[in-house]
């Protein structure tokens, strides 16, 4: 584990995530794994930061959000890059899924958000 934590912090993450709970619980967790991350509470602020930081190397977003969703906000900034993309949601409608594809995603965590299966996820991904 502590080389996936090593390999963990070599990446800078974005989070979207408009659930404060779950935000917050994020935050913490990475502050103590000394990740390099950033939040953004909506698609819209997520893009904004996504294009004021183009060294990210992965943008973990939720799908249903106020203001732009998280399928939204994936269009746009693979219209600008080719980040990897993991999507976050305790949906699974083929819908979603379908769209998420066609996006260009292929990687999801269902919520409840589990630590381990993100960590293990996030550092088996190649950097762009």
């Amino acid at each position: 584990m502590h080389d996936k934590i090593a390999k963990l912090r070599e990446l800078k993450l974005l989070f979207v995530e408009d659930e404060e709970d779950l935000t917050s619980i994020i935050s913490d967790t990475l502050k103590k794994l000394g990740a390099n991350f950033l939040i953004a509470k909506n698609g819209k602020e997520g893009l904004e930061i996504f294009q004021n930081n183009p060294d990210i190397d992965v943008v973990i977003t939720d799908i249903n959000m106020p203001i732009m969703n998280g399928l939204d906000m994936i269009t746009e900034i693979k219209k600008i890059s080719n980040v990897e993309v993991v999507i976050m949601s305790a949906h699974t409608e083929s819908e979603y899924i379908d769209r998420s594809k066609a996006l260009g995603v292929e990687h999801y965590l269902l919520k409840p958000f589990d630590f381990l299966k993100f960590i293990d996820l996030v550092v088996s991904l190649e950097k762009k």
